[in-house]
């Protein structure tokens, strides 16, 4: 997914056409965690939710549990709150706070993360914080 989140960061087309409707929120909110283009979500989170499924061969229930898992999780990094007291907060690096920064017109290329570690933000020199 994060690769897939970058490619429609990067290439002109697909962020023009698909992903640019999602950036119209500038301030996330919870509300507007999954709006979007149909083709985005339908690649974004129908196909890498498929794959995953697949590849990994969970049962049912543990796909149930999983994507309700990462449904929350994505909805409560756009809600704009980060409380430090937070167990979300304090297991995983993508926050709400962290989110923020790639709503903003300045972190746009950045903080690709979601919903939960930031590796690949770091390993690839994607990471920007707040005070950046």
């Amino acid at each position: 997914q994060y690769f897939l989140h970058c490619t429609f960061h990067e290439v002109p087309f697909f962020y023009k056409h698909f992903h640019s409707m999602h950036h119209h929120i500038y301030v996330p909110y919870a509300f507007g965690s999954l709006y979007g283009h149909p083709f985005e979500g339908a690649i974004l989170d129908g196909l890498s939710g498929i794959i995953s499924f697949s590849l990994t061969g969970m049962t049912a229930r543990q796909g149930i549990l999983l994507f309700t898992f990462a449904t929350y999780k994505t909805v409560e990094d756009h809600c704009g709150y980060c409380f430090p007291w937070h167990p979300m907060h304090m297991l995983f690096g993508n926050n709400p706070e962290y989110h923020n920064v790639h709503h903003q017109q300045a972190g746009i290329k950045y903080n690709y993360s979601q919903p939960l570690f930031i590796h690949w933000d770091v390993i690839l020199g994607m990471r920007m914080t707040m005070e950046e």
